[in-house]
């Protein structure tokens, strides 16, 4: 496959990733207009925990742009357009979360991982969102070099998280939880790094260093530090990404032990069992029955004795059921 790239794209590429280039005020313009309008609906999106608004929010977020235009400074080695859309990146990320924090203090209750779905599925990363963030990265790549399959480039934005995580980071802020802020900033940054990284190899690959020599473009000489520090940015991700699939690995052994456990107490005492979690290294068991109530200790008992002594166990007792109240 003819991945190559023809010094006729070359201009095509660079106006579309470069804001500075050609009307650089209008760019600019649509792009701040642009994130602060996703950063809204993605605020609005997990605050009301609906899917479809953050997927519409992450098809109008413009930050792709500057991240893969961070990647084609380094493959041109141009450090004035690397320092731009680096800043830019940046700069439109902490308005996201500066977004996020404001829609925050306006809304009652907090919004955290143990109340929102949308919250709880970006503040806990793994090892797997970065394969997926790799590869993503690959298609929109390949989308940008190859005119011809650029229509895919709407899915490369719903398929890598961007504002949506950012939004997190403000919203969890502002409600007091910051280690699920870090870990949705995490998230973020694995995306991005990835994006840098295998947006680089593919235009690398697609020769465009080349090409844009051929259209006349300034091509510097890429360093083996930049090539160091891409590989390192990835390493660094993948540390504390590994880390959260270890943990997530250690809560579903957790769960696995407990879930029969929490099952057969409840049966015992004659309550119904209605949801077995683990949160954070700790087993959150709820459970619904008449009074007299169930007892706790015996349910610490029967965990300590199926080889769960070491964790911590919270307790929720419904008392009382489903009442009809007829009308009239």
């Amino acid at each position: 496959m003819n991945l190559a790239v023809a010094p006729a794209d070359v201009d095509r590429i660079v106006a579309r990733l470069f804001l500075t280039h050609g009307d650089r005020q209008r760019n600019l313009t649509n792009f701040w207009v642009l994130l602060v309008l996703a950063a809204v609906i993605a605020s609005a999106g997990v605050v009301a925990d609906s899917t479809a608004t953050v997927i519409g929010a992450m098809i109008v977020a413009p930050l792709m742009t500057p991240i893969l235009g961070t990647a084609l400074a380094i493959v041109l080695a141009d450090r004035r357009q690397l320092v731009r859309n680096l800043g830019l990146t940046l700069a439109g990320a902490a308005a996201v979360v500066a977004i996020g924090y404001l829609l925050g203090t306006i809304i009652q209750g907090d919004v955290v991982a143990a109340t929102n779905s949308q919250v709880a599925g970006r503040v806990s990363p793994r090892l797997i969102d970065l394969v997926a963030a790799l590869a993503t990265g690959l298609v929109g790549g390949f989308a940008l070099v190859r005119s011809d399959v650029s229509d895919t480039l709407p899915g490369v934005a719903i398929a890598i998280s961007l504002v949506p995580p950012l939004a997190v980071v403000g919203l969890t802020l502002e409600s007091g939880a910051p280690g699920e802020s870090l870990g949705a900033l995490l998230l973020f940054g694995t995306n991005v790094a990835a994006i840098i990284a295998t947006g680089t190899a593919i235009m690398l690959v697609a020769r465009l260093r080349e090409a844009a020599k051929d259209t006349g473009l300034p091509v510097g000489v890429i360093g083996a530090r930049t090539v160091a520090t891409l590989i390192l940015s990835l390493l660094l991700v993948a540390v504390p990404l590994g880390y959260g699939s270890w943990q997530v690995l250690q809560e579903q052994i957790i769960l696995g032990k407990a879930q029969p456990v929490a099952g057969r107490w409840a049966a015992e005492q004659g309550w119904q069992l209605t949801d077995v979690q683990v949160r954070r290294g700790t087993l959150h068991v709820v459970a619904m029955g008449g009074p007299p109530e169930a007892s706790a200790t015996a349910l610490r008992q029967e965990l300590d004795d199926a080889g769960l002594a070491d964790v911590d166990a919270v307790v929720t007792l419904v008392v009382g059921g489903t009442r009809t109240l007829r009308a009239g």
